[in-house]
């Protein structure tokens, strides 16, 4: 399984494989078609509540990392599913936040690649 992180918002490429949208909200100013996904699992993003506690603040990235990992240990059926959808193939987890370095989807592609 290889496992890449991707802005929803850059083109999409052929090496991204499956795309499979990773956000609870859909991505603002972008239409369906314009997002070229296969799946969208808005229930593997974080809850609303630690998302919005999180605020894209860098300074809370440690305890954000640490709390969404406790979310996803309790969500397995979910998870489970995102391992489904990426099979043995390649997949690109897709996300909407402007900060690269600190998103749940780096949390995401660690957590499931790291199991």
């Amino acid at each position: 399984m290889s496992v890449r992180i991707k802005r929803i918002y850059e083109p999409a490429d052929k090496q991204d494989g499956k795309r499979i949208l990773v956000d609870r909200l859909w991505p603002r100013g972008l239409s369906k078609d314009d997002a070229h996904i296969d799946v969208w699992l808005k229930d593997v993003a974080p809850s609303t509540d630690l998302r919005r506690w999180f605020g894209h603040d860098p300074k809370k990235w440690d305890e954000f990392r640490r709390r969404y990992g406790d979310e996803l240990k309790t969500n397995a059926k979910v998870v489970d599913e995102l391992r489904e959808q990426i099979g043995q193939s390649t997949a690109t987890l897709l996300y909407g936040a402007k900060d690269s370095e600190h998103n749940h989807a780096i949390v995401l592609r660690d957590f499931i690649t790291r199991q």
